[in-house]
């Protein structure tokens, strides 16, 4: 099995910054694409930044700026420095990463808890 397990959240105020860091652990052969979402209540869940396993990276429009996604491969994590957070940045924050599983070679989408993100002065 493979473990998603996600910390840093938490309250803020306007302004301030966060880093959210995402660690995978258990039956892993190879880490593919990594990256962060979120769900603001009453919302679906969006893509807010990925990262490829070379280190190419995508981020959607509402963040380019302000977040920054990086990964460590020797540790299976990774991690988004939030930055000139907004009240609108709001949600829980969800980890994804693809993988593939070292013992039947299947590649899987795995997905973390969240962790909530709150912006509020």
């Amino acid at each position: 099995q493979v473990q998603v397990v996600e910390s840093g959240g938490g309250l803020v105020q306007p302004g301030g910054s966060l880093r959210l860091s995402c660690a995978t652990s258990g039956s892993i052969r190879m880490l593919y694409s990594m990256g962060w979402y979120r769900q603001a209540p009453g919302k679906q869940r969006e893509l807010v930044a990925d990262i490829s396993r070379g280190g190419r990276t995508n981020y959607a429009d509402s963040v380019k700026g302000r977040f920054t996604i990086s990964r460590d491969n020797a540790k299976n994590t990774v991690y988004l420095q939030m930055n000139s957070l907004k009240p609108e940045d709001t949600a829980v924050y969800y980890c994804n990463v693809e993988v593939m599983d070292y013992y039947t070679d299947l590649r899987l989408d795995r997905w973390g808890q969240g962790t909530q993100v709150t912006v509020s002065s």
